[in-house]
């Protein structure tokens, strides 16, 4: 399967800007499900910018009803 990491990069919202894997979804998935986190695509704006980017912060916000 071809990557298509320019087509994903004008929807990827991670502001963390050493990051090597933006744009390249599958290596950014697996990377934070490694570490119980889901990606910054899964957060609105002003929750990803926290990078708390763990599966209960998540949970917080759809129990809140911000994602």
């Amino acid at each position: 399967m071809e990557c298509k990491k320019e087509k994903n990069l004008s929807s990827c919202n991670c502001t963390y800007e050493p990051c090597s894997r933006k744009g390249i979804c599958c290596e950014c998935l697996q990377y934070h499900l490694k570490s119980r986190q889901l990606p910054a695509c899964c957060f609105p704006a002003d929750a990803e910018r926290t990078y708390d980017r763990s599966f209960e912060h998540f949970a917080r916000l759809v129990q809140q009803k911000k994602v």
